[in-house]
């Protein structure tokens, strides 16, 4: 495997972590051209949980990207302080990141994935541990709210939240029992969606993408 871009990603990046959390790393690199001709094609993602790292290869990230997924999305508009990994297609990466983008992908990957941490919120037990799943469930809720607003209406993904503070507080509300809250909240977010004009397109510009992606392969060519 050929480690292409790769960083440190989720609370640390966004400026969310707290003493027990943990550091989650993302990549994306590419495997040999010619493994793809075999019997047995290589694997499309390798994660590991101690530690916590995710690899996805390069075909199989661009399709995530470009589907909207807010994870993968993320790698390419990460702070530089966050990046650990960083070869020259990792820059050429970097570097078409919009070309990814399209609003209504944007809209829905945003709202659905908030969407999941509304359920996983409402389906928390009411004990210790699940006030703390609830807390850092609210906190991603509104992280994701938040980010897709803003990538949404200006084309650019906010990674570093400029007050994370509000982000914790607003968990620890929902965690004591604000449920009504989140539920407002994600409401706002769809309706702000609907009355935003996006600068995004209709469709991702999937042309420099296929082009990237037929670079790496013929990089990684035999001699």
């Amino acid at each position: 495997m050929h480690l292409l871009l790769s960083g440190v990603v989720g609370s640390v990046a966004y400026g969310l972590a707290g003493p027990g959390s943990d550091t989650d790393r993302l990549g994306v690199f590419a495997a040999p051209t010619v493994a793809f001709h075999g019997l047995r094609p290589p694997r499309e993602s390798v994660v590991t949980t101690d530690p916590d790292v995710t690899l996805h290869e390069a075909r199989k990230f661009a399709l995530l990207a470009l589907s909207g997924n807010p994870t993968a999305t993320e790698l390419m508009w990460l702070p530089d302080d966050c990046y650990e990994t960083r070869t020259e297609f990792g820059e050429r990466l970097i570097d078409i990141r919009s070309a990814f983008l399209s609003a209504p992908r944007v809209r829905d990957a945003y709202l659905g994935y908030a969407s999941q941490q509304f359920r996983k919120l409402a389906a928390a037990p009411p004990d210790t541990g699940g006030r703390r799943r609830s807390a850092k469930h609210a906190r991603h809720l509104a992280r994701l709210l938040h980010q897709g607003r803003v990538l949404y209406a200006t084309g650019v993904l906010e990674i570093r939240l400029a007050d994370p503070g509000w982000f914790r507080a607003f968990g620890e509300r929902v965690a004591a029992g604000a449920l009504a809250e989140a539920e407002t909240l994600v409401a706002d977010a769809e309706a702000e969606f609907a009355r935003t004009r996006s600068p995004l397109p209709e469709r991702p510009d999937e042309e420099p993408v296929e082009r990237w992606l037929l670079d790496v392969r013929a990089a990684y060519l035999p001699r």
